[in-house]
């Protein structure tokens, strides 16, 4: 017995000494600065580990052998390298730099919008990312919304649903806005009733970035992103102070002034961002109306992260935004309403919310997320002969598992969505739903010329007026396949739904007057399928960069909502999109030019009948050069054309061009820019109406080119 003892506890002291730990210091080779969050994997044995505030990476129970370690982080090029062990001296440290990469737009990592933290280069779903310069960039030209940051990317616009107020929701690939979800760091806060004001209100300074999928995601948050769907990521504070104000004003009688504060200390740390933005009614054209009304807005947004040790983190928010937009005509704005002038659009809003979001990793390779929001959102709006007063309150609330090795992850969860709507002034219209969904998806790397995801969500949603549940199944799948060092192609495609809903842009348009509430018994949720695929081409020499997406794209979207009459129906019938997406990036030294053209080609097919579908411009054409010298100037130049457009009355709106001009001189704590937006003064109010009947009572038409005209503005921004 005790030779046998004696034995094992031989056998149990090699097998301890046969397992041994890894520990090295991840720094910049520039500025030995440490690598917060770089990773180290040793693909054979299937394990790794992640940098800690120190930079640390340690990875344990490692056998005795030789490996190679592969060391990555964010915007720096990939390290391998093979070490033996037991290593020749123990107690030697190790520190490993890394050199920054060439090329950072492939190393953008992304996070909240498909729950993955994976490169942007490794994720088989097709998403589109504006950060960094460019974002600040954006953010110099309209300080005030993110109306133009949306309209001009690729296969994105912009719809006006107002002549006079200025309100706006946005389009993907042909679609009305209700298609296209937007998310806040993940969490829908500007959904149905609240989404008609959403993009005017929404400033872009505490930006890190902005991410697009284009095409169905219902299977990522549930239904409503049947053609896409937009996440504002929200910067978040560091060990290095980040405090800016922006002050801006314009020659349409418009200022801005926004700041931002950001740090973190020690296990605790917190952002806040503050902005007040005015307009006076502006008219151009010299019409008695306005092109842009007049509008007071203040907004706050409060948020504390906390970090009681390595394992565990989050944050929670507040967001609080008043705004009164008046329009119409400038005498009844100025008060010298009379007989003849009378006509107004007065829109009194209170958007509150809450976020809160938590994470705890379980293992080195495993984590929980809890993340929920509650929204409140108040409008009051009001015409001479409309007075419309709605409250939306609506929740957010997912609980979700991850697990991840190198060539695999799971991610795993359920989420409850609420919407609940009243017309205070109308007992009778109501709107209420409820979600309760489950998902899965999984992010599989076969090898490294090939990478599959795929997801199932399955949602029951139901209407507060009555029972009736139903169940949605969303299937979806993506493959990533990188041909070589300058090839990438991805294809996918996946199912999605919108359950019946009242807030249209043709109800918008109506001021909701007279529309009858859904009739859930006699209505059915939109169904769609979708289809996507690209090819990548990717290049550097020397000083030259060459980058060429181009997309191709497709979908269905069956028995659409329609309002007839008073009453919202299915349409017998479908709408189809398609169309192409061309992007071309090329960088030579300080000289950076874009060009991005899209196709789209959308139907109505409507009781046999095949029809252009109303302000769709097949054409969009937007192109951006740029010359910057680092941390000193940047100059830039824009230009957009978009094509002739059918309109809902028949006729077919004209064509147009516009183009904008960037300086910014840029200095250690303060930058000046001067921004001309629209110089060749493209308005629909040069070359066509925006109203018929009279000025006392407006019939207005379809806005499908701008109306304020050309605007320059200027400001600064002062870093401390």
């Amino acid at each position: 017995m005790k030779k046998l003892i004696f034995i094992f506890s031989v056998l149990f002291a090699q097998i301890s000494l046969a397992q041994n730990t890894f520990k090295a210091t991840i720094v910049s080779d520039k500025t030995k600065e440490v690598l917060i969050g770089a990773t180290a994997q040793i693909p054979v044995l299937q394990k790794g580990g992640t940098a800690n505030e120190n930079g640390e990476i340690t990875i344990n129970n490692i056998p005795n052998g030789e490996y190679e370690i592969i060391i990555r982080y964010i915007g720096f090029e990939e390290k391998r390298k093979k070490f033996t062990f037991p290593p020749a001296k123990p107690n030697e440290k190790i520190e490993i730099d890394l050199e920054p990469s060439a090329s950072q737009l492939e190393e953008v990592i992304i996070t909240s919008t498909t729950r993955s933290s994976r490169t942007i280069s490794d994720i088989p779903t097709r998403i589109e990312v504006i950060v960094g310069e460019e974002l600040d960039e954006k953010s110099s030209m309209k300080p005030g919304d993110i109306k133009m940051l949306l309209n001009e990317s690729t296969g994105i616009a912009t719809q006006q649903t107002s002549a006079i107020s200025g309100t706006a929701n946005i389009r993907i690939q042909g679609l009305d806005g209700r298609y296209t979800q937007i998310l806040k760091d993940g969490m829908p806060l500007y959904s149905g009733f609240s989404g008609g004001l959403s993009i005017m209100q929404i400033a872009p300074l505490d930006l890190k970035q902005v991410e697009f999928i284009k095409g169905s995601a219902s299977t990522l948050y549930g239904g409503g992103a049947i053609s896409g769907l937009v996440n504002l990521i929200s910067k978040t504070p560091k060990d290095k102070r980040e405090f800016t104000t922006l002050l801006n004003g314009t020659s349409a009688k418009g200022f801005d002034a926004s700041t931002f504060f950001a740090q973190k200390f020690g296990k605790i740390g917190t952002t806040i961002f503050a902005s007040y933005n005015y307009n006076g009614a502006y008219d151009p054209a010299n019409i008695g109306l306005t092109a842009i009304p007049k509008t007071d807005r203040i907004t706050i947004n409060p948020k504390l992260f906390f970090y009681p040790n390595e394992k565990t983190k989050g944050y929670f928010g507040v967001n609080i935004t008043t705004e009164n937009r008046l329009g119409g005509d400038l005498k009844v704005i100025e008060g010298n309403a009379d007989a003849t002038h009378q006509f107004f659009e007065k829109n009194v809003s209170l958007r509150t919310s809450t976020q809160l979001n938590f994470e705890h990793k379980l293992t080195e390779n495993s984590k929980i997320q809890f993340k929920n929001s509650v929204g409140f959102f108040d409008r009051k709006l009001t015409q001479p002969t409309i007075d419309f007063n709605g409250q939306q309150v609506s929740s957010f609330t997912e609980f979700n598992y991850s697990k991840y090795t190198i060539k695999s992850e799971w991610v795993t969860g359920l989420n409850l969505w609420t919407d609940l709507f009243k017309m205070l002034n109308n007992s009778n219209f109501k709107y209420g739903l409820t979600t309760f969904g489950v998902f899965a998806q999984n992010h599989f790397k076969a090898n490294e010329w090939f990478t599959l995801e795929s997801g199932l969500r399955l949602d029951y949603s139901t209407p507060t007026s009555n029972d009736d549940l139903k169940l949605y199944i969303l299937p979806r799948i993506n493959a990533l396949f990188k041909i070589n060092e300058h090839f990438t192609s991805r294809i996918g495609g996946g199912l999605g739904y919108k359950m019946p809903s009242p807030f249209s842009e043709e109800a918008e348009a109506r001021g909701f007057q007279n529309i009858k509430p859904i009739d859930f018994k006699n209505t059915e949720a939109e169904k769609s399928y979708g289809l996507n695929g690209d090819i990548n081409f990717r290049t550097q020499l020397d000083e030259v960069s060459l980058s060429i997406n181009q997309l191709f794209f497709y979908t269905y979207l069956n028995k659409p909502l329609m309002l007839q009459g008073n009453n919202f129906v299915n349409a017998n019938g479908f709408i189809d999109t398609k169309g192409a997406e061309t992007n071309v990036k090329i960088g030579i030294e300080d000289f950076k030019l874009f060009v991005g053209y899209t196709y789209t080609d959308t139907k109505q097919n409507f009781n046999s009948q095949n029809i252009w579908q109303p302000l769709t411009a097949k054409h969009r054409l937007n192109t951006v050069l740029t010359f910057e010298k680092e941390h000193s100037f940047r100059v830039g130049l824009e230009g957009l054309l978009v094509s002739e457009q059918r309109l809902n009355d028949g006729s077919t709106g004209k064509g147009y061009m516009m183009y904008g001009f960037l300086f910014e001189k840029m200095w250690e704590h303060l930058n000046i820019f001067v921004n001309a937006e629209n110089f060749t003064d493209s308005r629909q109010t040069r070359w066509d109406s925006i109203y018929t009947g009279t000025i006392t009572n407006p019939n207005f038409r379809d806005i499908y080119a701008p109306t304020d005209g050309i605007v320059v503005n200027i400001g600064l921004k002062i870093k401390l």
